[in-house]
Formats: structure tokens, sequence, C-alpha cells
């Protein structure tokens, strides 16, 4: 009896193999998850890293822009307290007046 009947009985079909597959595509998702929130992170990282960087270029021009100004200070009083005999002294070559070498 059982032989004649016919049974149109779907395959079982593994609840494993289902769990399995979603969790393939759950850990997709929460690999580029991480991912982006790696990303992100680095990012806020160099963020952080060009801000510094920038203030330090800041701070080092300033430095820059008074040491200069101190130097074209310290230029001014040195040519106007010394002696015209010293400026008249070029590099490699002095040019002395005549009265000064007897």
């Amino acid at each position: 009896m059982w032989n004649n009947m016919m049974c149109d009985v779907m395959p079982t079909i593994s609840e494993d193999g289902i769990s399995q597959r979603s969790s393939q595509f759950g850990g997709d998702e929460s690999n580029f998850e991480q991912l982006m929130i790696n990303m992100l992170d680095e990012r806020d990282k160099l963020m952080e890293t060009l801000r510094e960087t920038q203030e330090r270029m800041t701070d080092t021009q300033q430095k820059l822009a008074e040491t200069e100004h101190e130097r074209d200070t310290l230029n001014r009083q040195l040519q106007s307290n010394m002696p015209q005999l010293f400026l008249r002294v070029t590099p490699g070559n002095a040019k002395w007046p005549d009265s000064s070498v007897e």
C-alpha cells in the first residue's frame, strides 16, 4: 500500500544551514561596520594630528617672525654703534684708510 502512494514531501532543510548563512551575511555586515568604525577612528586621529601640526607650524612662524625682527633690530643697533672704520671693511677684502696703516 505504501508503495502505491505518491508522496509530495519536500526535502528537509537543515536549520543549521540557514542560521549559518544568515550569520555569514551578518558577519559580513558586522565586518563592514567594524571597518567603517576603524576608518572613522583613523580619520579622527589624522585630523587631530593635522590640527596639532598646524598649531606647531603657526607657533614656529610666529617665533621666526620675532627672531627676524630681533635680528633686524640688532643689525640696526650694530650699524649705528659701529665705528665708520669697520663699516668700510668688506668680507675677504679689507679696505683700510691710508692713515690707519702708518
